[in-house]
């Protein structure tokens, strides 16, 4: 597994291209730009094989539909982000399929299993992908996400960080934005996973 990072837009918001070994990949929240990911899928000869979002806000979503129709490929999020207001998804969500807690999604060579994990948003999921963890807007490095926006819940943020700091695995942690981290140097020192 190859993971590519490209941070996106007024908002730095990073957007993941996990390829397997034979360049298909998964782009993981393309939030702004989707030229950019065009052509930097094209510079690298990677094929793209799905979308996966792990929220709606408009951030992460920007690139989704001139993506998806590029390449012809699904577009998979979670369906409680389709009862986000308009204003935070910059209009209707566009995706083809929906998955939830547990669920896997086969990308070339590549498992993502689902984590469904509200308090952010209601449909807000991380992906996991062997030692990977694609984090979203539930957990940064030192942090977690606001819960202050609509559909955001503290109460379901709590029991999500209860969930993630539950993982035995010392995961390499992707988060929305900002720097990578590992769960067991959020389980030392984020106040929020603790």
């Amino acid at each position: 597994m190859k993971i590519r990072t490209l941070t996106l837009g007024n908002y730095q918001t990073n957007c993941y291209l996990v390829s397997d070994e034979d360049g298909v990949t998964a782009v993981i929240d393309p939030g702004y730009e989707p030229e950019l990911i065009l052509s930097h899928l094209k510079a690298e000869c990677l094929h793209l094989g799905a979308i996966l979002l792990t929220h709606g806000h408009f951030d992460h979503v920007g690139g989704v539909k001139t993506l998806a129709q590029a390449a012809s490929c699904p577009v998979w999020m979670h369906e409680a982000e389709q009862t986000m207001p308009s204003r935070l998804t910059a209009g209707t969500l566009y995706y083809t399929d929906t998955y939830t807690d547990g669920d896997t999604v086969q990308v070339g060579k590549l498992t993502f299993s689902v984590m469904h994990t509200p308090g952010h948003t209601p449909g807000s999921v991380c992906l996991r992908c062997e030692n990977a963890l694609f984090s979203g807007d539930t957990l940064f490095a030192g942090s977690c996400g606001r819960v202050d926006l609509p559909g955001g819940s503290a109460a379901k943020m709590r029991e999500s960080l209860k969930k993630l700091r539950a993982v035995s695995e010392n995961l390499t942690v992707y988060p929305g934005h900002g720097e990578a981290s590992t769960l067991e140097r959020e389980r030392a020192y984020n106040p929020y996973l603790r």
